[in-house]
């Protein structure tokens, strides 16, 4: 991102924030909580977030005004419950009584539904003593906005009203500069000690051998009263949901080794955890804490690489950015007819257009990937009914690459900010300083990235594909203007010395010679000739590139280089999957294969969960890869990257218009001697795939295949 919305947070005590993959996210729609290890909140970074406005910013739970020690946490594998298990310090004496460390056992679970926060306190005593335990929290809600938490000053804020008491709650209230007043409420089922505004003060008694349960609630609006059979109820609708949404499409499963499926299951469950259920479908959201919204290019390339097992992803967004779609020209939006969304909040500096996120349209290559997704979906899915309704929108969308994207009239796509509050550089490295030449210049603009040019020609070949599966008279334009692409990339882009891509071109048609990742995208999209993606391939392939981790963002020596950067070295998972199923098209599948083995490395590191991003350091025996201190966790295109990269070592090619899934020359990574597939369906018909290692070769066994599905094994 620019500087100017980059996410610069610290910690409430005024230290930095020590690593987003700290913190233990969870998320229900667009309601969502980030807390350390302990389930408490601190400010900072963390908070219970509702719609782009953090509710909870400080809620601290103490035993005997100290924390208790922890003994464990984390996030169940389905990523619906947060489980925090400690133990309490030796406690004061009150009442001639006292208890040493170690013997109350303290649970805090906690699960997020229908924009609530449901937490139980268990508190069991373990002791040969009755105890009486004192219990506290602290807590606080500052209503600020997302782009507030994410480091974004404000000059002018609304009005917090003071807080409000009453029993058993504790309610909040914020009047906005936008004159919209936000709630919040917290609520317990037992009634404090003592309650005030900011902390809650508990005295139970607990014998020894029994256990206490105590039920908290907090929420934009007024509280129930929390109890066990709310919190139970809840629970159980919030697994049921979870579960719905990871079992959609078709299911992978691994050898017997357990690391391997916890990977694929982490995964699954990630992208399930992100994915909302709008009115339009289901939409991946890009990520937590700082993207818990849809944004266009995110939630496009997380379908793309879900595609494959399940369509419903794709559809989704689909229709919802369709929905999306501009209909005017608007400089602060960088908006035009046709044009996709690229991002949109729903925050009170976004309303008040202090931030131009409300409904921005600033990614230059959003649009040319809806028409190529819609493309991949209609051959995935035969489904033309969609693609109908979906028509006129594509339609618009090309008419917005020809009239808006293409600034400069050469037939390639551009872009240069309508207002300096936007984005400078409108492609996925769109942090400051990811465009620039082989000195380090800025380029001027209007710039012309070379991976959005492969993009553009997937959506004119998309068209062409459409148009004669619909019987539309344009094929044949279409078609000539994917070529007439690919002849303009290859012509001005190659950089024949370097046996390599130009980032992009600037104002003046100047090669910017960075050697970036940009290029595997284009090779992803299959615009280069075999010849010159055989040389990209090779050198992406090289210690410039591969840290041993994956694929840099760019490769050492250049003018930029520097491996803790957002965009120049790190390596994004997503990146290095684009660029596996770039070499997988022209038949590279054991650099997939090897691509794979070193994602999969990095993810064993972050516990099975890919960040946004992580450091482009040399990998070094004996040593994990070094994180990114504010990526996002889970990233909706990291999780999926597993999937991408799998179907194209396996060489999986769907094609429901004509009925076969195809298999070409399928391998698998080392150390996986077998993989099943489960549940594919494809039109009226379904198969099951099992790949399976026989000597150094992967074979492929169809099994219960209905409906007519053809499977055809090339290789």
């Amino acid at each position: 991102m620019d500087d100017a919305y980059s996410v610069q947070t610290t910690a409430a005590d005024g230290g930095e924030v020590d690593g987003l993959e700290q913190l233990m996210a969870l998320k229900d729609a667009d309601t969502f909580c980030v807390a350390d290890h302990w389930g408490d909140l601190k400010g900072g970074a963390d908070g219970l977030f509702d719609h782009d406005t953090r509710l909870l910013s400080r809620f601290v739970m103490t035993v005997g005004g100290t924390r208790p020690s922890r003994l464990s946490s984390g996030v169940s594998q389905d990523n619906v419950f947060f489980i925090c298990h400690t133990t309490n310090r030796p406690l004061p004496p009150m009442g001639g009584r006292s208890a040493p460390a170690g013997v109350l056992h303290i649970e805090r679970r906690r699960f997020i539904r229908d924009r609530r926060l449901f937490e139980r306190v268990r508190l069991v005593n373990h002791g040969v003593e009755d105890v009486l335990l004192p219990l506290s929290f602290d807590f606080a809600a500052d209503f600020a906005d997302i782009f507030q938490v994410r480091g974004t000053s404000r000059l002018k804020h609304g009005t917090i009203a003071p807080p409000t008491t009453d029993g058993r709650r504790v309610s909040f209230s914020y009047t906005g500069l936008d004159n919209v007043r936000r709630n919040a409420c917290l609520a317990f089922s037992e009634p404090p000690a003592r309650l005030t505004g900011s902390k809650a003060d508990f005295m139970f008694s607990l014998p020894k051998g029994k256990r206490i349960d105590l039920y908290i609630e907090c929420g934009p609006d007024r509280c129930e009263q929390p109890d066990e059979t709310r919190f139970r109820l809840n629970a159980i609708e919030a697994r049921l949901s979870m579960r719905r949404r990871r079992r959609r499409g078709a299911s992978l499963r691994g050898p017997r080794s357990p690391r391997f499926n916890d990977w694929l299951d982490q995964s699954r469950a990630d992208v399930a955890l992100l994915t909302t259920d709008l009115p339009t479908g289901p939409y991946p959201y890009a990520g937590v804490p700082w993207f818990s919204t849809p944004f266009g290019r995110d939630g496009i390339i997380t379908a793309w690489q879900m595609l494959w097992l399940d369509p419903s992803l794709a559809r989704g967004v689909l229709t919802y950015l369709a929905s999306r779609q501009a209909t005017e020209v608007s400089a602060f939006q960088d908006s035009a007819p046709g044009k996709i969304m690229h991002e949109t909040r729903g925050g009170e500096m976004s309303a008040l257009g202090e931030v131009p996120f409300g409904l921005y349209y600033g990614g230059v290559d959003t649009t040319c990937l809806f028409v190529a997704l819609a493309g991949a979906y209609a051959r995935r899915t035969g489904d033309f009914r969609l693609i109908r309704e979906l028509w006129p929108n594509l339609l618009a969308a090309t008419r917005w690459m020809t009239d808006y994207g293409d600034i400069r009239k050469d037939g390639l796509i551009s872009y240069q900010r309508g207002a300096d509050s936007g984005l400078s550089n409108q492609g996925w490295k769109d942090s400051e300083d990811s465009i620039f030449h082989a000195d380090g210049r800025f380029p001027k603009g209007p710039i012309a990235l070379l991976e959005v040019q492969g993009y553009a020609f997937a959506a004119w070949r998309a068209m062409a594909d459409l148009a004669g599966l619909l019987g539309d008279d344009g094929q044949a334009e279409w078609a000539a203007r994917a070529e007439a692409t690919r002849a303009l990339v290859e012509d001005r882009f190659w950089m024949e010395d370097e046996g390599f891509y130009a980032i992009a071109l600037d104002g003046d048609g100047e090669q910017c010679r960075a050697i970036g990742s940009n290029a595997g995208h284009l090779m992803f999209t299959g615009l280069p000739s075999r010849e010159r993606a055989l040389k990209v391939t090779k050198r992406m392939l090289s210690a410039e590139f591969r840290s041993g981790w994956g694929v840099r963002t760019l490769a050492t020596g250049q003018a930029r280089f520097n491996p803790m950067s957002y965009h120049d070295g790190s390596v994004w998972p997503h990146d290095t999957a684009m660029a596996a199923a770039g070499m997988a098209r022209y038949g590279e599948r054991r650099a997939v294969a090897l691509l794979l083995n070193e994602i999969y490395a990095a993810a064993s590191h972050f516990r099975m969960r890919l960040p946004e991003l992580f450091c482009g350091f040399e990998r070094m025996t004996g040593e994990p890869p070094i994180a990114y201190p504010v990526a996002c966790l889970p990233q909706a295109w990291a999780a999926g990257s597993v999937f991408l990269m799998l179907q194209s070592a396996l060489g999986v090619n769907i094609d429901a218009v004509e009925g076969v899934v195809e298999i070409e020359d399928p391998v698998l990574p080392a150390g996986i001697d077998r993989l099943n597939v489960t549940g594919l369906q494809v039109g009226d018909g379904r198969v099951d795939l099992a790949f399976q290692l026989m000597g150094t070769r992967t074979v492929v066994m169809p099994h219960r295949r209905d409906g007519g599905l053809k499977v055809r094994t090339l290789g």
